[in-house]
C-alpha cells in the first residue's frame, strides 16, 4: 500500500492502526511512521481513541486525465505532455532534466515538492496535496533575450485566471509575485537556456497556495494566504490547473509571436505596486522611490528623488513600504 492508496484509506473513513497493519502486513510502529510522515508532510491525520486515524478534512488529490479532459479542445492539442507526480524535488527541476518538447507544451505537477524554491534561490513550502505546483516546459523562437519578459507574460496569465475563477482582488506584484489583499498568494519562476540569438527552451515555474497547512504556515517568514480563504470555502485544485493552463497556453502563444507588448496594459491593471512607495534593494546598497509601472522591456520604472530609474527582473528585490 503506497502513500497514495493509504491516503485514500483515511479519507474512507476512521481504520484503526491494527487494522491498517494487518491490511499492508507491517507493524503498528510502522504505520505509525508512516501516519507521523503524512503529518510532517502538512496532511491533518486525526487519531481519536477507540476509533483510530481518518483524514481531518476531504481529499484533493490531482487527477490528469481530469484536468486534460476539461482544457478546450484546441488547448489539449497542444499539450504534448501532461502529468502528475506523487512527490519530487522540484517541477522546474525535473522538467529541465526531461527537456522541452520538440513541439507544444509539457505540463508537470507535483503533489509535493520536496525541494520548492523561488526567485533567487528562496525556499517555497510545498506541503503534500496542498497546493498547485505547476511547470510547464516550451521552446521560444528569438534567443534568450527573449526570455526576460516571459515571467510578466506568466504572471498576467495568472492572476487573469484566478480573476476569472472569482478572486478579484488577485494582482501582481513586480516581478513574479500573485498578491491578494497584501499578501502573498503564489509565485512565478522562470529557468531556461539555449543559443543567444536561436530557439531556446523555457520552464514556466508557477506556486499557488490553495489550503495551508498549520504546519507549514508556521515556517513562512511573510504575510501570505490562499485560495481556501479567499473563496472562504473549498477550491478545487484541478480547477486552479484548468484555468491556469487555459490562460497561459494561450499567452505564450501570443508571446511568442508578438513578444511583450501585448502584454504592458494587461500587466498595468494588475500592478499593485504603481504608485506606491517602494524600497529596490540590489546587492549592498538599497534605494527608494515611487513605483511608475514597468517599461516597455519589462524593467520596474521608479522615480527616485525625480529621476526615473529602470530596475530588471533577476537583479533587484522590491518590497512596498509600510
Amino acid at each position: 500500500m503506497d502513500d497514495r492508496q493509504l491516503l485514500a484509506r483515511l479519507a474512507a473513513g476512521p481504520v484503526s492502526g491494527d487494522a491498517l497493519a494487518r491490511e499492508i502486513g507491517v507493524t503498528r510502529a510502522a504505520i505509525w511512521k508512516r501516519i507521523h510522515a503524512l503529518r510532517e508532510a502538512g496532511l491533518p491525520v486525526d487519531a481519536q481513541a477507540g476509533e483510530g486515524y481518518r483524514l481531518a478534512q476531504p481529499l484533493d488529490l490531482l487527477d490528469a486525465a481530469r484536468i486534460r479532459a476539461a482544457l478546450p479542445p484546441p488547448l489539449r492539442a497542444g499539450v504534448a505532455a501532461l502529468d502528475v507526480l506523487w512527490s519530487v524535488d522540484s517541477t522546474n527541476a525535473e522538467l529541465l532534466r526531461r527537456g522541452a518538447p520538440a513541439h507544444g507544451a509539457a505540463v508537470l505537477l507535483a503533489e509535493r515538492q520536496t525541494g520548492g524554491r523561488g526567485r533567487r534561490g528562496r525556499t517555497w513550502a510545498s506541503p503534500l496535496a496542498a497546493h498547485v505546483y505547476l511547470s510547464l516546459a516550451r521552446r521560444f523562437d528569438g534567443g534568450l533575450a527573449r526570455l526576460g519578459g516571459l515571467s510578466l507574460v506568466a504572471g498576467v496569465a495568472a492572476a487573469e485566471a484566478l480573476r476569472a475563477a472569482g478572486h478579484a482582488e488577485v494582482g501582481l506584484k513586480w516581478p513574479n509575485d500573485l498578491f491578494a489583499g497584501g499578501r502573498k498568494l503564489g509565485g512565478l519562476l522562470i529557468e531556461g537556456g539555449g543559443e543567444h540569438g536561436g530557439p531556446v527552451q523555457a520552464v514556466i515555474g508557477i506556486g499557488i497556495n490553495v489550503r495551508m497547512p498549520e504546519a507549514a504556515a508556521r515556517t513562512i517568514g511573510q504575510p501570505w494566504t490562499d485560495l481556501s480563504r479567499l473563496a472562504a470555502g473549498p477550491v478545487s485544485r484541478d480547477a486552479v490547473v484548468v484555468a491556469l493552463l487555459a490562460r497561459l497556453l494561450p499567452a505564450l502563444d501570443l508571446f511568442d509571436a508578438e513578444g511583450l507588448a501585448p502584454f504592458l496594459p494587461r500587466f498595468a491593471a494588475l500592478d499593485v505596486l504603481r504608485g506606491r512607495e517602494v524600497t529596490v534593494a540590489g546587492g549592498a546598497a538599497s534605494e527608494s522611490g515611487i513605483a511608475l509601472g514597468v517599461a516597455d522591456d519589462g524593467a520596474l520604472r521608479v522615480d527616485v528623488a525625480g529621476r526615473v530609474r529602470l530596475f530588471h527582473a533577476g537583479e533587484v528585490s522590491v518590497r512596498a513600504a509600510g
